[in-house]
């Protein structure tokens, strides 16, 4: 029987949305007040889903203090009132869209778990505007 466990999380963080080869009209345009030069924040909101079977020793899918743990460790640490395009890798390379975001997220907390795991992230930027992600 497979079944999911959820960790719900929290950070906030500074970003702005724009390509560096592209000239300041043109990323207006294509992602307009997100590309303010000054950046701008965010109230993000994380869900990380694990979907498994359950241990027969411990009863367990995952322990969910190790996944605060991880979720602390590899989500909050780095990224919790920081500008992402200024502080954190990759996103000094890669624009910090909500969907590179969740991406990132799921890449460093998949390299953490057993293989037989599945991983889903959901990454609410804004209480109506989220991103999944599972690796597809």
């Amino acid at each position: 029987m497979r079944l999911s466990v959820h960790r719900k999380a929290h950070f906030n963080a500074a970003h702005r949305l724009y390509r560096k080869d592209w000239s300041d009209e043109k990323n207006l345009k294509v992602f307009g007040k997100c590309s303010n030069p000054h950046y701008h924040g965010h109230n993000y909101d994380l869900i990380v889903k694990v979907t498994g079977e359950i241990d027969p020793e411990t009863g367990f899918v995952m322990d969910l203090k190790r996944l605060k743990d991880l979720i602390y460790e590899e989500v909050e640490v780095p990224f919790d009132h920081k500008n992402l395009n200024e502080e954190v890798a990759p996103f000094d390379e890669l624009n910090p869209t909500a969907e590179n975001i969740t991406v990132v997220i799921w890449n460093k907390i998949r390299a953490k778990l057993k293989p037989e795991l599945d991983l889903e992230i959901t990454l609410y930027e804004t209480p109506r505007n989220y991103v999944t992600y599972k690796g597809e």
